[in-house]
């Protein structure tokens, strides 16, 4: 038995030719089209709970969970790569953290080019979370991360 030629000459395959379809391709993740964001800290207050303000406006909501990114040039360095929830919103600027930072060192400003951050890294996951699919509007749970870009 001979064996099937693909070829659309011999009438085995669809005369109908479409151009190859190119790999699927992500678009690349850029933050400022995600909520919530990353800020640079401006200060810090310690004390029982720990107030951070950054240097532009904050779009976290209670409940959120963050890092602390501070290189230790900067002081406060006990508080680096410590995640914690934000219990309260002082300001636009400011957000309360879960943190007992009594007795650590007091941020200052450094020479050093790596600016201290916070960052957004989830949520208490607490909302109403629709089974009924991707159609209704309001399936993202307050904290979480929504994409907000143009695309």
């Amino acid at each position: 038995m001979g064996t099937i030629c693909p070829c659309p000459l011999r009438g085995n395959m669809n005369t109908v030719l479409s151009p190859p379809i190119p790999p699927y391709q992500n678009f690349p993740i850029r933050s400022e089209f995600y909520i919530p964001s990353r800020f640079v800290i401006s200060a810090i207050i310690l004390g029982q709970t720990t107030i951070v303000t950054a240097t532009t406006d904050m779009n976290y909501v209670i409940g959120q969970q963050v890092r602390l990114l501070i290189p230790s040039s900067y002081g406060t360095y006990q508080l680096n790569g410590v995640s914690a929830y934000v219990i309260s919103l002082p300001d636009t600027t400011q957000v309360e953290l879960d943190i007992d930072s009594n007795g650590m060192d007091i941020l200052h400003s450094s020479s050093n080019t790596t600016l201290p951050q916070i960052i957004a890294i989830g949520d208490v996951n607490q909302g109403v979370i629709s089974n009924i699919g991707p159609d209704v509007p309001s399936t993202a749970i307050p904290g979480s991360f929504i994409n907000i870009s143009p695309l």
